[in-house]
């Protein structure tokens, strides 16, 4: 038997009242497995961040900033970018800190973002220690101004900010992975819920009767009530 189902509010509450079990079941499970992989399986990752400038104007010979220079020094923060992630300064870097990992491995745990409409580039390493987090950015930065002065000799590049200690993992984010599995189970379990009534075909209700087979109800069966 073919039905067409058009619901209507009432319905779908109805629906979900019907199943509430289900739902909230697998909200939970979802909800728990998150909660246990955050907490006690994914190992905290931490960041440290070094901030360095490109073309930085010599104060005390008080010169003219010029508005191109300053649009030829932001470009230019894509080229130094490159040069930070290139394999020279990589591969100096693992070896002035004895790691014993390959090329691919140490880029995957760095990242060089330029900030936009500045001269500025940000440096960031992560690592599962914190200390070589720091240490790794610090010299990674090191690295990579000597390379640069010797690529561009007059060009101009500072460090603004050292990398610290951090003193808290940027991953996992528990709280946000929590709030992801939840609405994840919401959805799963309400898809689930409304997969399962469009499947269910058998006439349970009186109303049944009357919207599917528009013929009328001559009596029903009423539930036996255990006294």
């Amino acid at each position: 038997m073919e039905q067409e189902m058009t619901l209507d509010l009432r319905d779908l509450l109805e629906i979900i009242k019907k199943r509430w079990k289900m739902i909230f079941s697998v909200t939970t499970i979802c909800i728990l497995i998150s909660a246990l992989l955050s907490f006690f399986v994914l190992p905290p990752i931490y960041e440290a961040k070094v901030s360095i400038i490109i073309g930085k104007e010599d104060t005390s010979q008080e010169k003219r900033i010029d508005y191109n220079d300053i649009m030829m020094y932001q470009k230019l923060v894509k080229t130094y970018a490159s040069i930070a992630k290139s394999r020279t300064v990589v591969e100096k870097t693992i070896q002035k800190l004895n790691k014993q990992i390959s090329y691919d491995e140490f880029i995957s745990s760095i990242t060089v973002t330029p900030q936009p409409d500045t001269q500025i580039m940000d440096i960031k390493v992560q690592s599962k220690d914190p200390k070589d987090a720091m240490i790794t950015a610090n010299t990674l930065s090191q690295i990579f101004l000597e390379e640069s002065m010797r690529i561009y000799p007059t060009g101009s590049i500072q460090i603004i900010d050292n990398a610290v200690f951090p003193d808290k993992p940027v991953k996992p984010k528990k709280l946000l992975n929590i709030a992801i599995a939840f609405f994840l189970g919401i959805m799963i379990s309400l898809g689930a819920t409304f997969m399962l009534e469009y499947m269910d075909n058998t006439l349970k209700t009186e109303t049944d009767v009357e919207k599917y087979l528009e013929l009328p109800v001559i009596g029903i069966i009423p539930k036996e009530i255990d006294e």
